[in-house]
């Protein structure tokens, strides 16, 4: 892996004392996303919030908080790791974080974290995502990775999701 030096970013698992600050940042990448899913928030202003609440209760699910000196920069959700294979369920940095390492930085000590495969899946719409987890994929596993579209769950009407696997050695 490629060294970056990002001093002020740290990755840690989010506690129950962070939820209420992860709920914001989901509710920010949520709307993010609808950008991608045409999806409108709930009559209450909210988004679907079932991944939120695995990530805090479920087995094989963790919660990373991102944060950037003192403050919350983005998220991070790890599924899978009572499986064969880890899935990196969601990933969000705040827009103000964008494009100075961080995002890489804070994947990079999530996956490292839990060594062993892993799946991420992002939207082929979403040309920055592209952009970023190709960059993700060649740093971590150079030229041992691949992509594939696969339709989402239960959402027919969805363009199929890019999903990256790779290898993350300990």
């Amino acid at each position: 892996m490629t060294d970056i030096r990002t001093p002020d970013v740290s990755v840690r698992l989010a506690t129950a004392e962070d939820r209420p600050t992860v709920e914001r940042l989901w509710l920010m990448f949520r709307h993010d996303l609808s950008e991608f899913y045409g999806v409108l928030p709930g009559a209450d202003g909210t988004f679907r919030s079932d991944r939120l609440e695995h990530a805090f209760t479920a087995p094989g699910w963790l919660p990373y908080l991102l944060v950037c000196g003192e403050r919350p920069a983005g998220l991070a959700f790890v599924r899978g790791l009572d499986g064969p294979v880890r899935v990196l369920n969601s990933f969000f940095v705040v827009r103000g974080a964008r494009r100075r390492g961080i995002g890489l930085h804070a994947v990079r000590e999530v996956l490292g974290r839990h060594p062993g495969p892993w799946e991420i899946a992002f939207q082929e719409d979403n040309r920055a995502a592209v952009r970023f987890w190709q960059r993700v994929a060649d740093d971590v596993a150079q030229d041992a990775w691949t992509r594939e579209l696969r339709p989402v769950p239960e959402r027919p009407e969805l363009p199929p999701d890019a999903w990256i696997s790779f290898v993350v050695t300990g």
